[in-house]
């Protein structure tokens, strides 16, 4: 199965509202979810407005995970931090896709876009419990860089955000 990165545009909005409908449940027993609000159509779509302007301002970029036929297997988000130039990547993955190696395939994807970006430092953070998620930043040369303090709690299981970090010199020595 093929992967491919497309960038946001105004006429994904209602597919990835769909998508995101069809997996808040599988989303949600992963990480902490989005609230309510986030699955009101009117503000989906204005939130998913925001993003696009973010995008055009080259603030962020977000990006859909396609397949051959067009159709959605996930999202993957850069937000950069205007005062570093250091960008926080988030992911999901649908659930029909996982343990395909999509994310982990969108991720190199990704990371790739993002050097020709000039964009050389990357942050993600996941919970403790994710472990599929830190084996695809691992796979992808993102390193360890610490637990948080704060704990969470989600399904009855104490949880904390685990923080890694890439740097485009990773991707330069082959660690992908």
């Amino acid at each position: 199965m093929e992967v491919y990165l497309k960038p946001l545009t105004k006429k994904d909005a209602e597919p990835l509202y769909v998508f995101e409908l069809e997996n808040r449940d599988f989303f949600e027993r992963m990480v902490p979810g989005r609230g309510d609000e986030y699955y009101v159509s009117d503000i989906f779509h204005e939130k998913y407005n925001d993003l696009l302007d973010e995008q055009s301002r080259r603030e962020g970029f977000f990006y859909l995970i396609k397949d051959e036929q067009g159709s959605i297997m996930g999202r993957m988000n850069v937000s950069l931090d205007p005062s570093t130039g250091v960008g926080e990547v988030g992911y999901r993955v649908g659930c029909d896709f996982t343990g395909q190696g999509v994310a982990c395939r969108a991720l190199a994807l990704l990371l790739e876009r993002m050097e020709s970006e000039k964009i050389s430092q990357l942050e993600a953070k996941t919970t403790s419990a994710h472990i599929a998620s830190i084996k695809v930043l691992k796979k992808n040369g993102f390193t360890y860089i610490g637990t948080s303090d704060d704990t969470f709690t989600m399904h009855g299981q104490e949880q904390r955000f685990v923080h890694y970090r890439w740097s485009s010199q990773t991707l330069n020595e082959g660690h992908i």
